[in-house]
């Protein structure tokens, strides 16, 4: 029964009971695991960079750096990573080689400066989730990639996605069959479309043996000997046009040291001086003194004019002066 004795007028009444004062509050919830990682690249200024980007996240943390692929499965075996980022070239035990036994540990993605189509297609083949060509991307793509892969959701930069794609469409593998009424040939015909016209972008007969098949266990056709085989011949100089493209520039004619010649792709693809210093590690002033020298050595005054020089579509682009 409610109390009924009369409280003297404007005296504070007291604060109701609450029915669940007296049970014990909930635990607390435990902290979120960070994601862990492990960078694997020869270039020590290119792992301290990765591993304070990467660290700098509250999600993430760095649980070992690697100067090859032995050190690589070493810090993997012993840290048990959620990814791994990994290079390609580096001394000692290659990041293709080391490749099928990291991914035995944990997702890996490869994040390096080779762009040929053959080593891509040999590190899908042995397993890696990824493959990220330096330049091609942001630190917070980056960082969207380590977190993705963990989730087992694939991402490529646009060079490895086009050697992917290049790869499908010469695999000469027997396709399943389509859905009834998909890919018949009198669609196509009915249409006034000829299956005999000539198709931009036919593939052409495949110059290597291997092809893309995640499921095969056959033994690889790149190797730790052959990976310097198939490094791009930047300095050769040709003209007109080779097996259906045009002719890469000359460009060992400017030349560009590594660190410039690093920098002169990146204003090719469009970055500006921030993302340029972001993605190389080293800061806008820095670039910019890169980029004095570069175009004093392209005889430029803009970027855009560089880049034509660069690329090959300027004028002069394959005569002998720059």
């Amino acid at each position: 029964m409610p109390d009924q004795t009369p409280h003297p007028t404007g005296a504070p009444q007291p604060p109701p009971h609450h029915p669940f004062a007296d049970l014990p509050l909930p635990p607390s919830a435990p902290p979120a695991r960070r994601l862990r990682v492990v960078v694997a690249d020869d270039n020590p200024v290119v792992r301290a960079g990765l591993t304070a980007l990467l660290s700098g996240r509250p999600d993430i943390e760095v649980v070992a750096e690697a100067a090859d692929g032995r050190q690589a499965y070493e810090a993997a075996h012993q840290h048990r990573p959620d990814v791994v980022l990994l290079d390609v070239r580096m001394p000692g035990v290659d990041g293709i080689s080391a490749l099928p036994y990291l991914v035995q540990i944990a997702p890996v993605v490869m994040l390096t400066y080779s762009r040929e189509s053959e080593i891509v297609q040999e590190a899908l083949r042995r397993g890696a989730g990824g493959y990220l060509v330096h330049g091609e991307f942001t630190a917070d793509q980056l960082v969207d990639a380590v977190r993705d892969i963990r989730e087992g959701r694939a991402h490529f930069t646009p060079t490895a996605a086009g050697a992917l794609l290049a790869q499908l469409r010469q695999d000469r593998a027997p396709a399943p069959p389509l859905p009834e009424g998909l890919g018949q040939s009198s669609s196509a015909t009915a249409y006034g479309i000829s299956t005999s016209a000539q198709t931009y972008g036919q593939p052409q007969q495949a110059a290597r043996t291997g092809t893309f098949n995640p499921g095969a266990l056959s033994p690889s056709p790149t190797s730790p000997e052959n990976l310097s085989q198939v490094q791009p011949h930047v300095g050769q100089s040709s003209s007109g046009w080779t097996s259906g493209r045009p002719a890469a520039p000359d460009r060992a004619r400017f030349q560009l040291s590594a660190r410039e010649a690093e920098i002169m792709d990146l204003i090719a693809s469009g970055m500006n001086n921030q993302q340029i210093a972001a993605t190389c590690f080293i800061s806008e002033k820095t670039v910019k003194n890169h980029i004095n020298r570069i175009f004093a050595k392209l005889h430029s005054t803009s970027r855009s004019e560089a880049a034509a020089k660069w690329i090959g579509t300027a004028p002069d682009a394959h005569r002998g002066r720059g």
